[in-house]
């Protein structure tokens, strides 16, 4: 039945070219990927198993910038100052188009690629964003460009970047700030999702900070007086940040834990460390709280007489929309029309949904008309923000779970390792494949974006949120 599925879907997208007014070079892309399709999954796989990380995607990175080299890009591992980064690149000159690649891990969501709850290894990481996909496809997007350039069909610069640590520490960041981002002409990118859409909405920016106290230890029964708590301070710092919750805009998110605070109840605690996050849709807005929450700090500090510091460990800049491309994308997936599920793949999807107690709605792999940017972004916060300051960004989201899955779940980190997530990696990876043909060819619409990007910018100038120094790899 399903070599039958696989025969007939063939000769409907041969029927297809052959009724429809075609791109060559869009065609010789699409069946790139088709014939890399299962070179695709297996680096799509492995990456699953492996389960590194942020900082630690040793093998993922490796594997994939092996098969970057094997296909003839050349590759550049290490960048930035982190061993897990790498760009690899082919052809020459302008235009430089760019396609971002992710390949970091959850921690605790092991899962294998089945419809009940089950973990791979109990206690282990797992891929519950996706990002085993979102690399693998990219590079497959990637080779097909690289192919055409081979052949003499269309000029210029294809680079893919591998980028670690979007879930915690913010790689692209680092790469931005080495200047790596500083000559394209226009970056794509895609997230896993439960839609395939062009995106069109924006993300939140986002604060990283460790609010640490130093106070004096002593005896809590014998001579308490003469201690100075650091947990006090750290205490009366939550207790004002919740306070604060009354006075931000809707759109703000505070979120924290206590990383420190004392060993045993019977000695005064002099460290304490809270773990801040502070979010909201634009970074103007959020750089208001934080200067908020840094009073706040200085006033715990004073009530329970201890010093306080606070440190940045990372920050993330709101996503930069760009119409232009996002409509160019558009055009390509009405082209490549919607993605086909197998009856098996549907009944795992709604077993899936059953077992995580919502709603059995199947899953959607129609392409889901363009959308307006909402004024304030749903929620979560990345790092391909920063790259979107600097340089035109389009991204696609692509279907790889069922309809409505909670993201960073089992869920997600099950269809990752087989057959639903891999449709969409693959989708993705022609979606955007095709889109790049579209920056190579057509200079007028590679103006307009960055026309578009010019104008949304504005006057405002990048400056990466990161502490002074390397990246924190060994975190």
């Amino acid at each position: 039945m399903k070599h039958f599925i696989f025969i007939l879907t063939f000769f409907s997208v041969l029927i297809f070219f052959a009724s429809a007014q075609i791109n060559p070079n869009k065609e010789a892309a699409f069946f790139s990927v088709d014939k890399h399709r299962q070179e695709l999954i297996n680096l799509s796989d492995s990456i699953w198993k492996y389960a590194e990380t942020a900082f630690k995607e040793f093998k993922s990175s490796r594997i994939l910038a092996d098969y970057a080299e094997a296909k003839g890009f050349h590759v550049t591992k290490g960048v930035a100052e982190m061993p897990t980064a790498f760009i690899a690149e082919y052809g020459e000159g302008k235009p430089i188009i760019g396609i971002l690649g992710e390949y970091d891990a959850l921690p605790g969501l092991s899962q294998k690629a089945k419809a009940e709850r089950e973990s791979l290894q109990e206690g282990a990481a797992g891929h519950g964003c996706g990002h085993n996909l979102f690399g693998a496809g990219s590079i497959g997007a990637a080779i097909a460009v690289k192919e055409l350039i081979a052949a003499g069909k269309i000029k210029g610069t294809v680079r893919f970047y591998g980028t670690p640590a979007e879930e915690n520490g913010g790689g692209k960041i680092y790469m931005a700030r080495a200047g790596l981002f500083n000559d394209l002409d226009v970056c794509l990118d895609w997230h896993p999702d439960y839609e395939n859409k062009a995106n069109m909405q924006s993300s939140q920016a986002m604060i990283d900070l460790y609010i640490s106290f130093k106070g004096v230890s002593a005896h809590a029964a014998s001579d308490p007086w003469n201690g100075r708590s650091a947990l006090d301070g750290a205490e009366l710092f939550t207790t004002g940040i919740n306070f604060l919750r009354e006075h931000v805009k809707p759109s703000v998110r505070m979120h924290y834990v206590y990383k420190d605070a004392g060993n045993v109840p019977n000695v005064i605690p002099d460290t304490a460390t809270v773990w801040l996050w502070i979010r909201d849709s634009k970074r103007s807005g959020m750089a208001d709280v934080e200067a908020r929450v840094r009073d706040i700090a200085k006033g715990a500090a004073l009530m329970a007489g201890v010093k306080e510091n606070i440190k940045i460990n990372t920050g993330d800049y709101e996503l930069l929309i760009n119409e232009t491309g996002a409509k160019a994308l558009q055009k390509n997936m009405e082209w490549l029309g919607p993605i086909i599920y197998t009856d098996e793949e549907i009944a795992f999807a709604k077993k899936m949904q059953q077992e995580a107690g919502i709603d059995s709605l199947g899953i959607k792999g129609e392409v889901k008309p363009l959308e307006q940017t909402k004024p304030d972004p749903d929620g979560g916060s990345t790092d391909v923000g920063d790259v979107s300051w600097i340089v035109p960004e389009i991204t696609f989201l692509g279907t790889t779970a069922p309809y409505k899955s909670p993201w960073h779940s089992w869920e997600v980190t099950a269809c990752s390792g087989m057959s639903i997530g891999h449709k969409g990696m693959l989708y993705a990876a022609k979606a955007l494949a095709t889109t790049m043909v579209d920056l190579f060819e057509n200079e007028n619409l590679r103006n307009e974006i960055i026309a578009e990007f010019n104008q949304r910018k504005d006057t405002q100038v990048w400056k990466a949120m990161i502490p002074d120094g390397p990246p924190p790899v060994n975190q």
